[in-house]
């Protein structure tokens, strides 16, 4: 029996330890590991809000000329950080805008410059002042909204609900919903091509890729992702004609031609890859997921990938985005008890 008590007690203590070590891996992130493309910049912490739990998932990053927008999805804030003022060295003058239900994504309507963010549990769109971080609207949409994005063609605001399965567009001016389209699958992630005007949506229960035309108000064609399970976010080169989709279950990255409708590379990357950014005038695509991989992927020509680097982050480090004007990187930490942050990174030519 001491024996046995003994054991219990060892058992114990090692599983203590081993939880222990989680946590502070989880609470204090390190610093990432360095690659010969990109210098890691460091860290822009994030203010708290009335709404903070001690866990804190970001979803959405979003670029809009010289200000940042981080959405989150368990505090229900939209932060803004002025990248113009230093805030990769001193703390960040930013603003959080915080109501009930989850903050997804956010696009910003040039005409009115008023904000569009989509809110999972609450199941609406909320327009706001970017300026001032205040409410202006909220539109009621099919249950669970995520991507959303902005058709310059058509002047509509687009927006994908995973547990509705359908689209919904909106009229900016009015602010109000014009039309649902069926999706027929569950949607996450939407690009525009802009030599079309198709926007390309991604049902990642169904491992598929649609094209909605936003004129019709339709899907007009459907096309299977061979070897891609769970497709998530999508990044488009419009010059190549190519669509890139992170896979998350399969821990690929999809190259797929949008003129021969078929996969026509595949590339490894980390597992749960859950965003994409692509650089054009790099030749460079980011991929970033569950497991806190960021993989750097060398375009050398449109059917021609390579891992050119793959950068240890934190765990579900899954979302980043892509200030064009500046290649700079931006990347969403989640945290535990400490504040979130956003990891920085400006790439080495």
């Amino acid at each position: 029996m001491a024996r046995l008590g003994r054991m219990a007690l060892w058992l114990v203590g090692v599983l203590f330890l081993i939880t222990c070590i989680v946590a502070l891996a989880l609470i204090f992130p390190r610093r990432p590991s360095s690659a010969p493309s990109l210098r890691f910049d460091g860290f822009i912490a994030l203010p708290k809000v009335k709404n903070d739990r001690a866990l804190t998932v970001l979803d959405h990053l979003t670029v809009l000329g010289n200000d940042l927008f981080v959405a989150s999805i368990t505090n229900g804030a939209v932060y803004k950080v002025g990248l113009n003022t230093g805030a990769m060295r001193n703390p960040p003058e930013a603003s959080d805008f915080g109501l009930a239900g989850a903050a997804h994504a956010l696009v910003v309507d040039p005409t009115s410059h008023l904000a569009f963010v989509t809110r999972g549990e609450a199941n609406t769109v909320d327009v706001f002042n970017p300026t001032n971080m205040s409410l202006v609207r909220r539109i009621p949409v099919p249950a669970d909204p995520d991507g959303i994005l902005y058709d310059p063609l058509n002047r509509l605001i687009y927006v994908a609900s995973g547990g509705a399965k359908s689209a919904t567009l909106i009229d900016p001016a009015s602010q109000k919903s014009i039309a649902t389209i069926p999706l027929g699958g569950e949607p996450e992630f939407a690009v525009l091509d802009p030599a079309t005007g198709l926007i390309y949506q991604n049902l990642s229960d169904a491992n598929a890729v649609v094209a909605v035309d936003p004129a019709k108000r339709s899907v007009v064609q459907r096309w299977p992702l061979a070897g891609c399970e769970l497709p998530t976010s999508l990044a488009i080169d419009d010059a190549d004609r190519r669509l890139f989709v992170a896979c998350g279950k399969s821990s690929k990255l999809a190259v797929f031609d949008l003129s021969l409708h078929r996969v026509v590379a595949m590339v490894p990357i980390g597992f749960g890859a859950d965003s994409v950014v692509f650089d054009p005038q790099l030749h460079r695509i980011y991929v970033t997921g569950f497991t806190g991989l960021l993989s750097i992927i060398s375009q050398a020509g449109p059917d021609t990938y390579r891992v050119a680097d793959s950068i240890r982050l934190h765990f579900n480090a899954h979302t980043l985005t892509l200030d064009p004007a500046t290649h700079r990187l931006f990347v969403g930490y989640s945290s535990l008890a400490i504040a979130p942050r956003v990891a920085v990174f400006t790439p080495n030519r």
